[in-house]
């Protein structure tokens, strides 16, 4: 963590700069005004969710996380991955704490590819507005051409990336 933060320090000195070099004060003062909206709208919701994070590997014995969506789970594994994150709501301040805690509780690094990638393209919570707005019709056409990548990414995970510790 300590490279992004370095990174994310540095840039933000870098935009902070030029907000200053284009407008002076005003430009400046502005952006920070909205950087501390923001997080002041973000900060309840990334508390809580490093909370999970924390109490996920706590609650659920190694052996079960390792049983359902460990490394030796295989498909079961994945498709549990692949559902569940298709089911995880919010943005990524919500799913990805969800998956590192998971992966620091046992679970395997296919499982978690297939979480991500399920959250990232199945996204069952925005399936109310896609439908209202894109149709049913084309809502299922994105469901079926989508739905088997994830279980394929966390396959090739599984067989390519398995004996990597990510955690």
């Amino acid at each position: 963590m300590l490279i992004p933060t370095i990174v994310m320090g540095v840039l933000a000195v870098v935009f902070m700069f030029l907000a200053y070099q284009k407008g002076g004060g005003t430009q400046l003062v502005g952006g920070l005004k909205g950087a501390g909206n923001m997080l002041l709208q973000m900060a309840p919701l990334l508390i809580f969710a490093m909370i999970i994070a924390g109490i996920i590997p706590m609650l659920i014995p190694a052996q079960k996380i390792a049983a359902w969506v460990g490394a030796e789970s295989g498909w079961r594994g994945i498709l549990i991955g692949t559902v569940v994150g298709g089911c995880l709501p919010g943005g990524p301040f919500v799913s990805l704490p969800i998956a590192v805690g998971l992966l620091r509780a046992g679970a395997g690094v296919g499982t978690m590819v297939a979480l991500i990638t399920g959250w990232s393209l199945l996204a069952f919570s925005r399936l109310p507005m896609e439908i209202g707005i894109m149709g049913w019709k084309f809502t299922l056409i994105r469901l079926c051409c989508t739905f088997f990548f994830a279980p394929i990414a966390g396959f090739i995970a599984n067989k390519l990336f398995s004996w990597v510790s990510v955690v």
